[in-house]
C-alpha cells in the first residue's frame, strides 16, 4: 500500500458530460479520457447501463496535479454527494477568488472566501452540480 494513492470518483447521475465541461472553463480542467457506455464492446451488466447509451461511463478529468474520475452512472438525475469535499489548494489569494466565484456560479455559498487563522483566504462553495468544495491559498510554512 505504500504507493497507494486515492482519487475521487463523481457520479453526476446524468450531468457527468456538462460538469466536466463546467470544470474546463471555471477551474481549467483538463479531460484525459472520456468513455460512453455505448462505447463498451461488452455486454452491460443488468442495472448499469442508463436509458441514454450516449452518457459518460467513465472518464478522467485532471485539475492541476490531481486526476479526478467521473461517470454518469445509471443516469437517474439525482446526484447526491454528501460526507466530503474536494479541497482545491492554490498559490495565490487572486487564484482563490477566481477559482471560488467560478464555483460559486450557480451554486451555493456555504461560507465565503476570507481570511482565518491558517489560510489567507478559505471559503467552501457547493457548486451547480452539488459537490462540496473548500478553496484555500496554500498556508505559508511555520518558522
Amino acid at each position: 500500500m505504500k504507493n497507494s494513492i486515492i482519487q475521487p470518483y463523481l457520479f453526476f447521475d446524468g450531468k457527468c458530460e456538462e460538469a466536466i465541461g463546467f470544470y474546463q472553463r471555471t477551474i481549467g480542467a483538463e479531460l484525459k479520457m472520456l468513455l460512453r457506455f455505448k462505447d463498451s464492446p461488452e455486454p452491460p451488466q443488468p442495472g448499469c447501463t442508463p436509458a441514454d447509451t450516449n452518457k459518460v461511463m467513465h472518464a478522467q478529468f485532471q485539475i492541476g496535479e490531481s486526476l479526478v474520475m467521473a461517470s454518469d452512472g445509471r443516469a437517474t438525475g439525482t446526484p447526491r454527494f454528501e460526507g466530503f469535499a474536494l479541497s482545491l489548494t492554490v498559490k495565490t489569494e487572486a487564484e482563490a477568488d477566481k477559482v471560488f466565484n467560478a464555483l460559486a456560479e450557480g451554486g451555493k455559498v456555504e461560507m465565503a472566501l476570507g481570511k482565518t487563522f491558517f489560510s489567507k483566504r478559505f471559503g467552501m462553495v457547493e457548486d451547480r452540480f452539488g459537490v462540496f468544495w473548500m478553496v484555500l491559498v496554500m498556508p505559508e510554512p511555520s518558522k
